[in-house]
């Protein structure tokens, strides 16, 4: 029952007159119906229209429990009665003190610091800040540069999109950005040669250690989406590739950065996609999962030994000189430490790697649909190439805009989702139960059956 009756149509036209969304044609938009969410419980969202839907991409990644979880409204409820929020510029407060504390406990051993924020993206802001200013201050003063993947995305902050790779995003603030050296990511449905999945690995890794002969000198950092690459089609990593880029980082004197923004938190069946292979980063970035998906949260979690190279008299002005207005906000921690206490009561790491198995048996099914190329997945992530042509693995021009028709089918069966351009993204959150999985999956399987075979 909605706490209030909305008008639509008044709602609608405020929504057009005001509000400019982001990643979205305006354009056409407004020349839609638009869905005016109202209401979400469970794994449903509801509309001022009281249509329901299955929140099929986590609202965008960050679900992690779903909707109007009583745990987590609590934990707000709670905070509020002592305080909402307070600096942490020079200060300290308890939600902020203890989270750190949890995380610290979940992260890839040897990790140990925590700094705050409020995105991924600025999170991974911090994380060039801090990669850039330990080699100034340890006198490495050539260590300036930063490697990254080809089709990477870490976010929309300007040094964010610098060691960002996707052009349709990015080519057009050129002009603003710092450059960054590219290297291959192993796409290995795309993959410019043949081989089982340990050649993949032996052949990408070589040519990202030929970048790191050429440029270890000048190179502070390599930043990476680890295991899963998401925005460029969730491209899934060969086995032992992680492992490989730990190891030349090391031997190349090279910083490495975790962007963990989508992976961490159990999305891919682990606490952090690092723990797949044993791989501590020498800098993480996580946020999305981290509140549950109820409040903008992020960390840049460092070694010690980053940490340390900050330390000294005042008038070093070695300071970490970042910081933003929120960072820190005890409602956001104290609703984080919420959702990871719920996590681990529930043994969710274990129900997703379970759910992972079950789900690898349901998209078999969708490998008899002949449009779909490739189906890619680790734990609750998941991604359909859609392709003109099976054998040749010919993708469908952007003008067909095959992604977006697939995903407004699945609307009008029920079912919010995004595509990425012809990779159809299912995404659910991590505490859907198998008999939701498999009506999202029935939605999922009709929407592209209809709109790519008629």
């Amino acid at each position: 029952m909605l706490v209030k009756e909305w008008d639509y149509a008044e709602l609608a036209q405020k929504n057009k007159q005001y509000v400019w969304h982001p990643f979205t044609q305006m354009k056409e938009y407004i020349e839609d119906d638009p869905i005016i969410i109202a209401e979400g419980n469970g794994r449903k969202l509801r509309d001022v229209q009281g249509n329901e839907y299955w929140d099929g991409v986590s609202s965008i990644w960050l679900n992690v429990h779903g909707h109007r979880v009583q745990e987590l409204d609590q934990a707000i409820r709670d905070q509020l009665d002592h305080i909402a929020h307070s600096t942490l510029l020079g200060m300290a407060n308890i939600p902020a003190i203890l989270l750190a504390e949890k995380l610290i406990g979940l992260m890839p051993p040897g990790l140990a610091k925590v700094f705050y924020s409020d995105s991924g993206a600025t999170a991974v802001e911090i994380a060039i800040k801090m990669a850039f200013q330990y080699w100034q201050h340890k006198g490495e003063r050539k260590k300036q540069r930063f490697i990254t993947m080809k089709e990477a995305y870490h976010g929309d902050t300007i040094g964010a999109v610098s060691v960002g790779a996707i052009d349709l995003y990015h080519e057009a603030y050129s002009s603003l950005l710092f450059s960054s050296i590219k290297a291959p990511y192993p796409y290995v449905y795309r993959s410019p040669i043949n081989g089982r999945e340990k050649e993949q690995t032996d052949f990408f890794l070589a040519k990202l250690e030929e970048v790191l002969q050429a440029h270890h000198e000048e190179t502070a950092a390599l930043i990476i989406e680890p295991i899963v690459q998401g925005a460029s089609g969730i491209i899934v990593m060969p086995d032992g590739y992680l492992r490989g880029v730990r190891e030349l980082c090391t031997k190349y004197n090279v910083l490495m950065i975790a962007d963990e923004v989508a992976t961490g938190f159990g999305r891919t069946g682990r606490w952090f996609a690092c723990d797949h292979e044993n791989v501590t980063p020498d800098i993480l970035t996580a946020g999305k999962g981290l509140t549950g998906g109820y409040l903008p949260v992020a960390i840049t979690v460092a070694t010690n030994e980053i940490y340390e190279a900050f330390l000294g008299e005042y008038e070093e002005k070695k300071t970490f000189f970042h910081g933003h207005s929120y960072t820190g906000n005890q409602l956001g921690c104290a609703v984080a430490i919420a959702n990871l206490e719920l996590m681990e009561k529930k043994n969710l790491i274990l129900e997703v790697q379970q759910k992972s198995l079950y789900l690898v048996k349901k998209l078999e099914r969708f490998r008899q649909l002949r449009h779909v190329g490739d189906i890619r997945q680790k734990g609750l992530m998941m991604g359909l190439e859609l392709v003109v042509n099976r054998d040749a693995k010919e993708a469908y021009d952007w003008s067909e805009r095959i992604g977006v028709r697939v995903c407004r089918r699945a609307r009008e069966l029920g079912m919010l989702i995004r595509p990425l351009g012809n990779v159809i993204v299912f995404m659910p959150p991590l505490a859907a139960t198998t008999e939701e999985l498999d009506a999202m999956l029935q939605i999922l399987h009709q929407a592209i059956q209809e709109v790519t075979e008629g």
